[in-house]
């Protein structure tokens, strides 16, 4: 499978296609607003550009990708290595390539990373978002709760452990 998945840097003619990415993952809980189609477009592009503003501001030196599952764009992945951290900001796919193993074996590689490094790695989670289950199977666990977010932590096994079991 990981043969097929390709990351490359997020180009700004990207930008309409990490919106559909964004907009695919929003699409349940507007369907319960009564809101028009062009009503939910707004607001969608509304939040989407302060999303992208807050993320580029916030996290100016992170890794922006686009998913490519076959040569085709199928979703994003927003990563920031720091040297005590590593913070997964964001992993969204479209809807029709979830629950197939792509965001759970991209996340499995930046633990991977985070296990060589020996650095936590973190993410924020809805607290009614699927892939809450596989963060916990992975063995994230909830450091603070903050409302609709959960701040959630990975941590390395230490380093003599891993020695033990190699």
């Amino acid at each position: 499978m990981r043969d097929a998945i390709h990351l490359r840097p997020m180009m700004a003619d990207d930008l309409e296609f990490m919106y559909s990415v964004y907009a695919n993952t929003r699409l349940d809980e507007l369907a319960v607003t009564g809101w028009s189609d062009v009503q939910k477009e707004q607001f969608l592009r509304m939040q989407f550009g302060a999303q992208h503003r807050y993320y580029q501001e916030q996290f100016p030196d992170a890794s922006y990708q686009v998913i490519e599952w076959q040569s085709r764009p199928v979703g994003r992945f927003y990563v920031h290595r720091r040297k005590q951290e590593i913070g997964i900001i964001d992993v969204s796919l479209l809807p029709s390539y979830r629950g197939q193993g792509l965001g759970g074996l991209l996340v499995r590689e930046v633990l991977a990373e985070g296990a060589a490094a020996q650095i936590p790695v973190r993410i924020h989670v809805e607290r009614f978002n699927p892939a809450l289950r596989l963060y916990e199977r992975l063995g994230f666990r909830c450091i603070a709760d903050q409302g609709i977010y959960l701040h959630m932590e990975w941590t390395p096994p230490a380093a003599d452990a891993v020695e033990r079991n190699q």
